[in-house]
């Protein structure tokens, strides 16, 4: 069956049987991450969600336990932009399960006015990027335990059409000597997302582990929390905001179970066994910027984020 834009996360995984998969969703407190969780739960998944606020999280995981009836919701607390908080909860994590079937980084903050972190880097790519490239390198291990039991392991990385609104900038991602422009900002951090899915895949090539960036589609949900009504205006005007001679393309908005439905698709068909380095849209291979696929970009953006971390990390 082809999927496609209004295809929902219940039909695509029709047919999917998740028991005794292990599954681990950041940001799955609300919005798509919640929606995914509840859909994977439903087939049996062994769930993780990831939460910033404990007590929200924990109100999502027992809705999803009354809704599908499944009791293995787990809910451990994240930071992303803090490195001390993402390496404390690696440890923990790994100290519990000594294998990840699915890991869906889809935690995220978007267009949000400057702030740095405690290291400096901008709040945007520190989350988007930097949180869930440390994270995933971390839980590498339990990824290949899985690839050894012949589990077929995946990685999917949420990332956005709007990679288009901005390249990473080697020479000032943090923005300290240009101006910043909160559009620009996020756009970045999402080719940054498509970039670490490139590398990722070439490097666990032998391993038996694919990555995939995605772009979910316009849906509102508290992702969006950051903008103002001309915000909003803009977005559903426009999509190429850094090229103004292209014709605007309206933005058409999904609901959540729609938005949701590719990350749960990139996750299980069958279409992308052994296929990473993609970026996928309505439940398709998408076609993302060439700037976003460059394996060169991909390489140096590797190197960059090690340097940021001051770790080396050779999967």
């Amino acid at each position: 069956m082809a999927f496609g834009f209004e295809s929902t996360t219940d039909e695509v995984l029709d047919d999917i049987d998740l028991s005794g998969r292990r599954v681990l969703i950041t940001g799955a407190s609300g919005g798509l991450g919640e929606e995914t969780a509840r859909a994977m739960a439903a087939k049996g998944a062994l769930i993780t969600i990831t939460a910033r606020d404990m007590a929200k999280g924990e109100a999502a995981a027992e809705k999803i336990r009354q809704s599908t009836g499944n009791q293995n919701i787990d809910v451990r607390e994240l930071e992303l932009s803090v490195p001390d908080s993402v390496r404390a909860f690696a440890a923990g994590y790994l100290a519990n399960h000594d294998s990840l079937d699915l890991l869906i980084n889809n935690a995220g903050v978007m267009a949000c006015p400057l702030a740095r972190t405690a290291e400096g880097w901008e709040l945007q790519f520190a989350t988007n990027h930097i949180g869930h490239f440390l994270l995933t390198n971390l839980l590498l291990p339990a990824l290949k335990k899985s690839a050894a039991d012949g589990r077929k392991p995946r990685i999917v990385n949420l990332s956005s059409a709007a990679h288009r609104f901005g390249l990473v900038d080697f020479d000032d991602i943090h923005y300290n000597s240009r101006d910043y422009d909160k559009w620009n900002a996020y756009g970045q951090s999402k080719t940054a997302n498509v970039l670490f899915s490139v590398e990722l895949t070439k490097r666990l090539a032998n391993d038996g582990i694919t990555a995939n960036a995605l772009h979910p589609g316009g849906i509102q949900t508290d992702l969006g929390r950051h903008l103002t009504p001309e915000d909003i205006e803009a977005l559903m005007s426009r999509v190429p905001v850094n090229e103004p001679e292209e014709e605007p393309a309206p933005l058409q908005m999904k609901t959540v179970p729609q938005g949701a439905a590719t990350t749960c698709w990139g996750a299980t068909t069958a279409e992308l066994e052994g296929k990473g380095g993609l970026y996928l849209d309505d439940c398709q291979i998408g076609d993302p910027e060439p700037y976003a696929v460059d394996e060169a970009a991909a390489s140096r953006l590797w190197t960059v984020t090690e340097e940021l971390l001051g770790e080396t990390f050779n999967p």
